[in-house]
């Protein structure tokens, strides 16, 4: 995706949509006004992920803390900084890629040679071997998957360190492993096979979740999954296992699972907080699926009655959400899928379509604003991007490149040696779990 006229950037910009609502010079409302300030506003304040969809999550002790951003980068203007940027790269050349998620705001996209979601992302980066560092203007864990899949002399850089995730931050190591320790108690061993050949339970991850995670699945013959190849990883499970540990988003594993036709009573959710994650063995015992008590903040806004007022403003309208929405919005609407999903359905419709989008405000607005042929509006009309995405600025882009070009490498993130190597397992097992090629019909169609 390349947005490639001021105009319409401009139209596709949420922190213009921000500034402008915060001055009153705008019809709407925004989830916390505090958007619409610099976020290095918030490095030195308390822990958090600040403002936008996770504010009101719980940050864990000893999260990453950004350092202050230098005055020359907080002062300067939006001209300032994308002129500072540009320079910056055409000095370090092919020496850096600079990589953006479909959820970051569109002054930081526009400098991005590659955009798309985590994965697409850090196959990218491979296709940059020469690199000497690839900027990844996502979050933290992303940044972690680009490390564990580059080159080990190439530096991969996240701009802010503060850009975490809220629902990977759902499963820590201690939790998960503590509930394997628990999963044993009621399963018994959990490598012996039974007379089908199947062990009693395989772990996997989804994409979102910490390198010590991936890590952890490796080691205990468990898979990394995407939002796009999930049944095809569910299924490769159950072909090992006679149940599965999904996290740490529940409702991707919900949706995924009631799709293949697991029933709902057999998908018990595990609280790590409580014994046994809440339940009884007896019902661990017929349980299909064990879903992690996580989510993801942005897609948790979404709801039916968003569906219903959409329907009866637009008639004919139709609604694609994502996955990590609710399993009732996944219900109500037409089709659910992934980012990539989304963008390929949109590209596929006939013109004068009229789609209604429950993901991330950021990768609705840029669609909006690329497809004027169609109608796109986002199903909550309340601007809140996702908090910890929106912790990349371009004066945070504009000083780790400019610091490459003064020969300092400064926000490197390195996976530790001792989880790379069962990291990078579990992802080589999510790659070889390929999706069913996309279909490129127009949604409804």
């Amino acid at each position: 995706m390349t947005i490639t006229t001021p105009d319409v950037r401009r139209a596709a910009s949420v922190d213009r949509s921000l500034k402008l609502i915060a001055a009153g010079a705008t019809e709407g409302a925004s989830c916390a006004p505090e958007l619409a300030a610099g976020p290095w506003e918030f490095d030195a304040g308390p822990a958090g992920y600040g403002p936008g969809a996770s504010m009101g999550d719980v940050i864990p002790t000893g999260s990453p803390r950004q350092g202050a951003l230098p005055e020359a980068y907080r002062l300067a203007s939006d001209d300032e900084l994308h002129a500072r940027i540009r320079a910056a790269k055409a000095t370090l050349g092919d020496r850096v890629v600079v990589l953006g998620h479909f959820y970051q705001r569109d002054e930081v996209v526009e400098h991005a040679d590659f955009v798309g979601d985590s994965f697409q992302l850090a196959n990218a980066a491979l296709t940059r071997p020469d690199a000497e560092a690839i900027v990844f203007c996502g979050v933290h864990f992303m940044a972690e998957t680009a490390d564990l899949l580059s080159r080990p002399e190439q530096a991969v850089i996240l701009p802010n360190l503060a850009a975490g995730c809220s629902m990977a931050d759902m499963a820590d190591e201690s939790s998960v492993e503590e509930c394997w320790e628990q999963l044993a108690e009621v399963y018994g061993d959990l490598d012996a096979v039974d007379a089908t050949g199947r062990v009693p339970v395989v772990p996997v991850t989804y994409m979102n979740s910490s390198a010590a995670l991936k890590g952890f699945v490796g080691r205990h013959g468990g898979i990394v999954c995407t939002s796009s190849n999930a049944r095809v990883v569910l299924e490769q499970a159950f072909e090992r296992g006679q149940r599965v540990l999904f996290f740490p988003d529940q409702h991707l594993g919900r949706n995924t699972a009631k799709a293949m036709g697991v029933p709902l009573e057999r998908m018990p959710m595990w609280n790590p907080r409580k014994p046994l994650g809440g339940n009884s063995a007896d019902e661990l015992a017929e349980a299909r699926v064990l879903l992690w008590h996580g989510f993801c903040s942005v897609h948790k806004r979404f709801t039916v009655d968003q569906i219903a007022a959409a329907r009866a403003s637009h008639p004919g309208v139709q609604v694609i959400v994502h996955p990590e929405c609710p399993m009732p919005v996944v219900d109500a609407a037409d089709a659910a899928g992934s980012t990539d999903f989304i963008v390929k359905a949109i590209q596929a419709a006939p013109a004068g379509s009229t789609f209604a989008i429950g993901t991330e405000i950021n990768l609705v607005q840029r669609l909006a604003a690329e497809h004027p042929e169609h109608e796109i509006f986002c199903l909550d009309p309340v601007v809140c991007p996702c908090s910890t995405m929106y912790r990349i600025h371009p004066g945070y882009l504009a000083w780790v490149l400019e610091e490459l070009v003064a020969g300092r490498v400064v926000n490197r993130i390195q996976v530790p040696a001792d989880v790379a190597e069962p990291a990078r397992v579990a992802l080589e097992r999510m790659l070889a779990a390929k999706p069913p090629a996309p279909t490129t019909a127009p949604v409804g169609a």
